[in-house]
Formats: C-alpha cells, sequence, structure tokens
C-alpha cells in the first residue's frame, strides 16, 4: 500500500486595526489607525505563538532530516506590522524557508475579499503579496490560497489566469455531497487548476476542540490523532488537508492546555509510524491527479457551518461598508497617491467586515471572541467614519489633479507633442509596483 500524504498548512495574519474614530474626526485627522492596539497584540502574539512555533517546527524538520514538511500563508498586513513591531519573528520565518522544507503560498496583500469584488484590484494585491513572499523570503510562492479559503468557479478562473497550477479551498459538505476532501479535485471551469481541499473535522478538532473538556475527544493525543487520521482514509484517499490559523498555537489555544506538547509529539508519531508522510502543497499537487471535477457556481469559505461568506456579507451593515469601499477604486486609481493606495488597502481588510456580523447563533461565540466592538453596530459607525474621511481625500486629490491638468496640457503643447486626450489617460487605473512598503 502506497504511502499516504498529510498536507500541514497555517494562516498567519493581524488585522490593521483601528483606532476609535468619532464623527468630529471627519476632515480633520486622517491617521486612522490603533498604533498601540496593534503593537501590543502583535508583540504578545508573537511570544506565545509565532516564535515558540516556529522554533518547534523548525526543531521537527532538522530531527527528521527534512522529512516533515508544512506550509505558509502569510498576509502583508501582518508582514508589515511584523517589520515594524517584531523583525525577530520575520527571522524566524526566514530560518524556516532556508530549509527547503516549508512552502509559502500566496494571497490578498491586504487579506481582502478583492475576489469578490474587483478582478483589477485583486490582480494587483495578488502580485503585491507574490512580490513581498519573494522579498522577504527569497522564494517564488506557486500556490494560491485565497482570503478565508473563498472559493468559486469564477474565483477558480481568475486564479489560474494569474499563472498558479494549485489552489486551497474548503471541503465544504454542501459541494462535496458522497465525495472525500482527502483526494485532489480539479476546478470544474479550469481542469488544469488543482484544488485541496480541507478537512474541516480534523483540523477543527486541533484549531477549536484541542482544550474543550466538554467534548468526548479531550485529551487528544498525539496517538489517538493519528488512529483518526488512518480512520479517515480506512476507505480511500491520497492526502488528509489539516488547515488552520497559526495562532492556533499558544493564542487561541493556550499553552496550558498542552497544544505545544502535541505538536512537538505528532511529527514523530506520523513518521514513526509510517502510512503517512508530510507535503507541501505543491509537491502533493503535483503527486497526484485529480479524481474529479468540483463544481462550486456559488461562493464558499471556511467560516462557519454555512461555509460561505455571511460571515462578513451577511447584513446589510457590511454590505453597505462593502460597496462604499469598493465603489471608490475608480476615484483611488485616478488619484494615484501612494498614501491613498495604502490606506484604500488596509481598509479592505476582511477582518473590519467581521467585526460587524450579528450571527449569534451557533456560531455567536466565535465571533464575539474575534470582535474586539461591544457590538456590530460599533464596528460599523467607527469603520464609516474613517471611510468618509477617506472618501473627501480621495475627492481633493482628485480636483487637485483636475486643478493641474490645463498646465500639463499647456506644457505638453508647448513641446509640440501629440495630444493626449483627457479620457485616454483615464481609462486604465494605473499599476502599483508590487513592493513591500517599509513603514
Amino acid at each position: 500500500m502506497s504511502r499516504k500524504d498529510i498536507c500541514l498548512y497555517f494562516q498567519v495574519h493581524q488585522p490593521t486595526r483601528l483606532r476609535l474614530y468619532r464623527f468630529f474626526d471627519i476632515g480633520k485627522d486622517s491617521h486612522y489607525y490603533d498604533d498601540f492596539a496593534n503593537r501590543t497584540i502583535l508583540r504578545r502574539v508573537a511570544q506565545r505563538c509565532y516564535l515558540p512555533m516556529n522554533e518547534l517546527l523548525l526543531e521537527k524538520i532538522k530531527a527528521h532530516d527534512g522529512a516533515f514538511k508544512v506550509a505558509f500563508s502569510i498576509s502583508g498586513s501582518v508582514l508589515e506590522q511584523f517589520e515594524r513591531y517584531a523583525p525577530e519573528v520575520i527571522e524566524s520565518f526566514r530560518k524556516l524557508a532556508d530549509t527547503g522544507c516549508v512552502e509559502f503560498l500566496t494571497e490578498t496583500y491586504y487579506h481582502s475579499l478583492a475576489s469578490l469584488a474587483n478582478p483589477d484590484e485583486f490582480r494587483l494585491q495578488v502580485n503585491k503579496h507574490k512580490a513581498a513572499i519573494q522579498q522577504y523570503f527569497g522564494v517564488t510562492p506557486v500556490t494560491f490560497r485565497n482570503t478565508e479559503l473563498i472559493y468559486s468557479n469564477k474565483i477558480g478562473e481568475q486564479v489560474y489566469d494569474l499563472g498558479f497550477k494549485t489552489m486551497l479551498t474548503e471541503g465544504a459538505r454542501h459541494i462535496m455531497g458522497w465525495r472525500s476532501p482527502n483526494f485532489i479535485y480539479s476546478d470544474f471551469t479550469q481542469p488544469k487548476l488543482s484544488l485541496l481541499l480541507r478537512n474541516y473535522s480534523l483540523s477543527d478538532d486541533i484549531a477549536f476542540r484541542f482544550q474543550n473538556r466538554g467534548w468526548d475527544g479531550w485529551p487528544l493525543t498525539a496517538e489517538k490523532y493519528l488512529g483518526w487520521l488512518k480512520n479517515a482514509v480506512r476507505d480511500g484517499g491520497d492526502v488528509i488537508n489539516l488547515f488552520m490559523d497559526y495562532e492556533t498555537f499558544g493564542e487561541h489555544q493556550n499553552a496550558q492546555s498542552g497544544i505545544f506538547d502535541f505538536m512537538r509529539a505528532l511529527p514523530d508519531a506520523v513518521i514513526a509510524d509510517g502510512e503517512f508522510g508530510f507535503g507541501t502543497p505543491a509537491s502533493i499537487s503535483e503527486k497526484y491527479k485529480p479524481v474529479d471535477e468540483i463544481d462550486v457556481p456559488e461562493i464558499i469559505s471556511w467560516a462557519d457551518e454555512e461555509r460561505d461568506v455571511t460571515a462578513w456579507l451577511g447584513n446589510e451593515l457590511q454590505q453597505d461598508a462593502y460597496n462604499k469601499i469598493y465603489g471608490l477604486y475608480e476615484k483611488v486609481a485616478l488619484a494615484n497617491d501612494p498614501s491613498l493606495w495604502l490606506d484604500y488597502g488596509h481598509l479592505q481588510e476582511s477582518d473590519h467586515f467581521y467585526y460587524m456580523c450579528t450571527k449569534f447563533f451557533s456560531d455567536g461565540e466565535v465571533h464575539k471572541y474575534f470582535n474586539p466592538y461591544d457590538t456590530p453596530y460599533e464596528a460599523f459607525i467607527n469603520y464609516m467614519n474613517v471611510l468618509s474621511d477617506f472618501t473627501i481625500r480621495v475627492n481633493d486629490a482628485l480636483a487637485v489633479a483636475d486643478a493641474a491638468e490645463p498646465s500639463v496640457k499647456e506644457a505638453t503643447a508647448a513641446k509640440k507633442a501629440p495630444a493626449v486626450k483627457k479620457a485616454t489617460v483615464r481609462k486604465a487605473p494605473a499599476k502599483r509596483k508590487p513592493t513591500v512598503k517599509k513603514q
């Protein structure tokens, strides 16, 4: 019997949190971010999670002479915060990159919902993130992971057109039917795009249930979990995809729960047993051929029981904020001001919309845990106040550009150069240089 694979993938992201921004700040103060909270939280999570887990993974990779492999997607937003507040975390990820046993994936730079809103903005953010990973870690990503594993047939086509042959998404029950997530599948409209589907049950056993003493699986040991992995492929399967937030380790599941001891023991148990090996998304998609196509006409994600996008766009507050920020794209592109581009990106972070969620049923506790606001309405009002000021800045930048146009035309005419029509200048949004801007 051929050996099967485990794909361990971790998402690393911290939002750029907004400060308390009042109505009376609009038009007067355009600094939107809570620098103290961003620094404090980033430093805390670095000490609890990023640094100890990176050290643990590096130890296991060396101990098993490269047989242990993992994958990461690190958003541009958190890379900026690492550089600003905890550069030692970047260095620890570089040490992992140097092993050759870690794959770094591409996503939207700002961990945004751009794939749902604007193909041009989506492409710009993907290229910017790809350039950032190349700059920080010296590797060129070949696998794509969209924000919150958001996926549909249409998004899959865009991702393939951007040059990716492999993409991660959710093994949602309503799209899988009788099929198992433990195989490689292909995109329905673009068969050359391979899809790795998250096994949400086994992933959530670690990410959400690990320290729950009321759970019938508690306490979870490496040996017990290995037994579950074997049972999952007893009737067939090539790969088990375990995808989770990296902050699971030490932050969401605290060190006292034994989560680090579990992760230290798991690679040893798996490799000693021999039924499974560890692979990265790129190596697994090369090793196995898709067994079927997955048709996903409606958008899915890895959030909540519904596995859709209602966590970010499920109510009128979220939809209003979403429509207004993405409705500014053309104006921001015409203004083409670096500071506006930067704020425009950070205001797209999916977290801002998540904080406005009004789901208070089965997934309510999860939303409450990740929400710094007392109510979704406070999150909405604060965001819209910021967006009002940002809109004023965009409109002012366009007014300045319009006022400068006559002198530009006169200078052009004096040189007897061919006249350029105004419509031609503004027809295509200006491109941003896909590099990381140091803060």
